[in-house]
């Protein structure tokens, strides 16, 4: 059965430039987008921080952007920024939604489940279910980075397949680049939760062991989030773990650690 992730929006770009555009954008190969083969990929800032991740797959000639609602209005002003007088349209189709359930494999990481864009048809909402399983597997997406935040490789967006770095330039991929070649990996953004249940503290509470700060929360759901950490300071944490006195712990997920 499929269900609606009603916290997603679909953007189409239509027209001879939109692929090449893009590809001059973003982080993955556009040319790999297809139907029935969605991509993952971001738009970063010239810096190399992450402003948007969004899915890309294509119907009917359009490429489909799958997109966080809350940041679709910013994408589209982001996207026309750029555009300048490229051949081709951008539009927003709230006839699409996006549907989890059924598709083709999430291009992420396949244990996330089939994935669809489709026509918006009457389902329930699949958007608490999709959380859980993303915090589960320790996926991060959208909110979990912020806008301008964090650098790509930070977040994790090379072991979730959102980065070529054979494909030629984009915006942010000089930086990007430079730290792939550097091994710069001192960071990573980690899923944690509270040892007792309680809630965390809010975005950008500091997270110590002992009198050491490994970094800070970026994110909250409840009792669980996402929090970006100093791996080496993690590995040498002398004492439990915390975030303004609530004890929390940290998982590392296999996909990000193999």
């Amino acid at each position: 059965m499929a269900l609606e992730l009603t916290s997603r929006a679909v953007i189409a770009l239509s027209g001879p430039e939109a692929r090449p555009f893009l590809q001059g954008l973003v982080t993955n190969d556009v040319g790999k987008a297809a139907k029935g083969h969605a991509i993952y990929a971001a738009l970063l800032t010239p810096q190399g921080k992450i402003l948007f991740d969004f899915l890309i797959g294509e119907s009917d000639g359009a490429l489909l952007i799958d997109c966080r609602k809350a940041a679709r209005d910013g994408l589209v002003r982001r996207l026309t920024m750029y555009k300048l007088r490229a051949k081709f349209e951008i539009r927003v189709r709230d006839d699409l939604g996006v549907f989890i359930g059924e598709g083709t494999a999430d291009p992420r990481l396949a244990a996330l489940g089939p994935r669809a864009v489709m026509a918006r048809i009457p389902a329930e909402s699949g958007d608490a279910a999709y959380l859980s399983r993303r915090l589960d597997l320790g996926v991060p997406e959208g909110e979990d980075f912020g806008s301008d935040r964090m650098f790509a490789l930070d977040a994790g967006l090379d072991e979730l397949h959102a980065v070529a770095f054979d494909k030629g330039c984009y915006v942010g991929q000089e930086l990007t680049a430079r730290m792939k070649h550097r091994g710069k990996d001192r960071k990573r953004l980690l899923p944690i939760a509270t040892t007792d249940g309680k809630p965390l503290p809010g975005r950008d509470v500091p997270v110590t062991a002992g009198d050491v700060e490994l970094g800070v929360i970026a994110s909250v759901y409840g009792g669980r989030g996402f929090a970006l950490l100093r791996l080496d300071r993690l590995e040498a944490a002398p004492a439990p773990l915390e975030a303004a006195g609530v004890r929390i712990a940290v998982t590392k997920p296999d996909w990000l650690f193999t």
